[in-house]
């Protein structure tokens, strides 16, 4: 049984998701709140990475009832989201399309690029904490739970905030930003 969860744990999958969801980590915990496009692009060919990394994990059973550790305190959680609310600032709010009370709702429901980055940073930074410790039966356990939550959470945010964040890096772009602003409001049906 050590020896199966072993191979898991260890699979090429695994560590290639590791890799990646330790580059996403690490390029939130240090990027610069100067050139939001810079950091758009950047997210703009990780997060298609992430996505198609995390798709290909293997199934897990979770060894032990108990919760794995949480790394991320809120004040990680707050420091990474003001600096990204910083950064993108009037352009961080989208409108979201794939919630179940949307088809019930007649005003728009907003979300935020800010906060689906750092609610995917969160839970993937709950899982390296516990993977790079190397023990087997936690590496199982966190890997179980971060699959779950990319199936039921944080994989459908990483779609919506790529979307976002594809309508910024591509939106036209007038040299004016008081112009590319009401550009943008005037085209925000078509980008949405």
């Amino acid at each position: 049984m050590e020896s199966e969860i072993k191979n898991t744990v260890f699979s090429k999958n695994v560590v290639e998701f590791v890799v990646v969801a330790l580059q996403y980590c690490e390029y939130l915990e240090v990027f610069e709140e100067k050139d939001a496009s810079i950091t758009t692009d950047q997210f703009t060919k990780l997060l298609p990475l992430l996505y198609l990394k995390a798709s290909l994990l293997p199934e897990t059973e979770s060894l032990d009832e108990e919760d794995i550790e949480i790394t991320v305190t809120e004040d990680i959680y707050n420091n990474i989201f003001s600096r990204l609310f910083a950064l993108y600032g009037k352009d961080d709010a989208y409108l979201e399309v794939f919630l179940q009370d949307m088809k019930y709702s007649d005003t728009p429901i907003g979300a935020s690029i800010s906060e689906d980055l750092t609610d995917i940073y969160q839970d993937l930074k709950n899982f390296l904490t516990v993977y790079e410790r190397g023990i087997t039966e936690n590496m199982n356990d966190a890997l179980y739970i971060c699959t779950e939550n990319f199936k039921e959470y944080w994989g459908q945010k990483l779609v919506n905030v790529l979307r976002a964040l594809h309508a910024l890096k591509y939106k036209p772009y007038t040299g004016d930003d008081d112009a590319d602003s009401e550009l943008y409001s005037e085209n925000e049906d078509e980008l949405w």
